[in-house]
């Protein structure tokens, strides 16, 4: 193992992150330098993780009128804040692509990115509202109890998770909790824990993370989709994020859908252990949103 290497092991993950962001390319350098030539974003998908950003992400990159990140999660309003305004905007497009769209299609272009980790990170609210108080913010949101499983197989899969579901739910409960408690008390807390890829519970709690977003932002700058909304009827949801980022209609060919896994179902007892976890969250959540919820209904 290289020193390097040796040293990201040892250190924080969120450090460890900013570390490896520093060193990408010449061509992200370069990038950097021309950033105030570069179009500040106007809109975010927020999150929620595992919940269809990506699928989201792919059809307005796609759209002539909206400009996406040149890399879908940037984290810079999470994990890569330390690295400055210019480093951020050096994944959007220059001046110029917005001007030509202005000419062609007669709108301001939307600009944006996906890091779905803005909505669970609690930094992320108040760094948003100092670059832009009028972000626009889209938040996807999915049946926690299904969310927390898929993103369990995804950290199976890519990462190194080696429990078992119900043991990494034990240990979430008893080990990260605590961490992001004390997290969410002093933001600049650098947790040795991974505290974004082991949330399984956490990340759910879908109402306490978009009440520290509307104590900043007007509801009317928060955009909610459902899962099942995407999913059933992807133009449907493309178009209701099309008027509400204020662009032309516009569908694609088609909807692939991004990230889709294969995985043997929970159990029954464990489906309804998270169902009795979350359900204070879910009332909490509809009374937030005046909404019911699909998955209340189940």
């Amino acid at each position: 193992m290289s020193q390097t290497a040796a040293f990201l092991r040892r250190v924080p993950p969120a450090v460890a992150w900013r570390v490896e962001a520093r060193t990408r390319g010449l061509r992200q350098r370069a990038r950097v330098m021309s950033a105030p030539v570069r179009v500040r974003p106007n809109f975010l998908i927020i999150g929620a993780l595992k919940a269809g950003t990506t699928s989201l992400h792919r059809y307005l990159s796609d759209h002539p009128a909206v400009h996406c990140s040149s890399r879908k999660e940037v984290h810079y309003f999470s994990l890569g804040y330390p690295l400055g305004e210019r480093w951020y905007l050096s994944h959007f497009p220059l001046e110029t692509l917005a001007a030509t769209t202005r000419l062609r299609h007669g709108v301001r272009l939307a600009v944006g990115e996906a890091t779905p980790a803005y909505l669970f990170d609690p930094r992320s609210p108040g760094r948003v509202h100092a670059f832009e108080p009028r972000m626009k913010l889209i938040v996807v949101l999915r049946d926690p109890v299904e969310r927390a499983y898929s993103h369990f197989q995804m950290e199976r899969e890519t990462r190194d998770e080696t429990r078992s579901f119900e043991d990494a739910l034990a240990w979430e409960e008893a080990e990260l909790m605590p961490e992001l408690e004390r997290w969410v008390a002093d933001p600049t807390y650098e947790s040795p824990l991974p505290l974004f890829g082991r949330s399984y519970v956490a990340r759910g709690c879908y109402a306490e993370h978009l009440e520290r977003w509307l104590a900043l932002f007007p509801r009317e700058q928060l955009l909610v989709l459902m899962s099942d909304e995407l999913l059933d009827d992807p133009a449907r949801a493309l178009s209701r994020v099309e008027q509400f980022l204020e662009v032309p209609e516009w569908q694609p060919l088609s909807y692939p859908q991004e990230n889709v896994r294969a995985y043997p179902p929970m159990s029954r007892a464990t489906y309804d252990h998270l169902r009795r976890v979350f359900e204070p969250q879910d009332r909490r959540l509809e009374e937030l949103l005046g909404l019911q919820l699909s998955w209340s209904r189940r």
